[in-house]
């Protein structure tokens, strides 16, 4: 169960945890929005993308280093996220925010896996960009 210590972070495939703080992560800024009050899906969906594509992920986790917010475990889960070998990357984006962004969601997945208090210290920081 996850959250409930089962899974073991150190081990568990790095990209399984991007997937998962992707979903995390998508689902804390649709509910940011509707708490906004857009309450049109074509309204919430043209907000969303100032926070979830691939390059407005890589600009928070620019923003998070470099006010030194992240301590070093977390910065460990994004280098192994950002270093993590892979051919892919979508086409409207370059590999190098794609690889940045890879490291923020399975930074968010880790964080939701073992530190969820952390994890909203963190989603709290973004939502003031």
């Amino acid at each position: 169960v996850l959250g409930g210590g089962i899974v073991d972070v150190k081990t568990m495939n790095i990209i399984t945890m991007a997937y998962l703080g992707d979903a995390v992560y998508e689902l804390y800024v649709r509910e940011f929005l509707i708490n906004k009050g857009i309450v049109y899906a074509d309204d919430l969906q043209k907000e969303e993308v100032n926070y979830v594509s691939a390059k407005s992920q890589a600009n928070f986790l620019k923003k998070l280093i470099e006010r030194d917010v992240l301590n070093d475990l977390e910065l460990d889960i994004v280098k192994r996220g950002r270093n993590y070998k892979r051919n892919y990357h979508p086409k409207n984006t370059d590999i190098i925010t794609y690889k940045m962004s890879t490291g923020f969601e399975a930074m968010i997945g880790y964080l939701y896996i073992s530190d969820r208090k952390r994890l909203e210290e963190i989603l709290k920081f973004i939502e003031v960009e």
